[in-house]
């Protein structure tokens, strides 16, 4: 295995991407921490702010590919732990960090799996999957042991990830075919 040079690993790095992941998970840890209203103890704003995340790194993924994905993910995810300590609770910071790491890179690797097929394929199955990943991992480690009805809170989360998936999904699907239609030549 190679050890890459911190000069060479920013090298081109997609920083606009790097930027949404920071702004997007910020604001989803700071939206977790309050109820909707009318929601009962169920529905936090957080659950959907977060989902945006997952079509970013699939943006990424299908405009520069996995790797430059992986870096996007990397870089993103250390100023979105910075800003998530300023932002919110260390132990939500922290179960932040883990569950974007892992459900991010688990999006990359699933949708570049799946990327020949049908446009919306990839991301489909990716934020499923990733979305399962991320949601278990975040509510456990936040808030197991806590008074935080956090089943409930978790599983109205994990629906709406699930939910936001096609609610996103046409927006994705547009920026996918205005890039094709851009790249075409007359």
């Amino acid at each position: 295995m190679s050890t890459q040079s911190p000069s060479s690993f920013f090298a081109g790095l997609r920083w606009p991407y790097v930027l949404a992941h920071a702004i997007v998970v910020a604001g989803a840890n700071w939206g977790v921490q309050y109820v909707v209203p009318g929601s009962g103890d169920f529905l936090t704003w957080g659950a959907f702010i977060f989902p945006v995340a997952f079509f970013i790194t699939d943006l990424c993924n299908r405009r520069h590919g996995v790797e430059m994905t992986r870096k996007v993910v990397l870089a993103s995810f250390v100023i979105a732990v910075i800003v998530s300590f300023v932002a919110s609770d260390p132990r939500v910071a922290i179960a932040s960090g883990i569950a974007f790491i892992s459900g991010q890179l688990v999006d990359a690797q699933v949708f570049n799996r799946f990327r020949q097929h049908a446009w919306w394929v990839p991301p489909a199955i990716s934020n499923i999957l990733a979305s399962t990943v991320d949601s278990v991992l975040f509510w456990v480690i936040a808030f197991v042991g806590t008074d935080v009805p956090w089943v409930s809170l978790g599983v109205a989360d994990y629906a709406i990830k699930i939910g936001m998936v096609f609610v996103v999904m046409p927006v994705y699907g547009y920026l996918v075919f205005r890039d094709r239609l851009a790249t075409k030549t007359i």
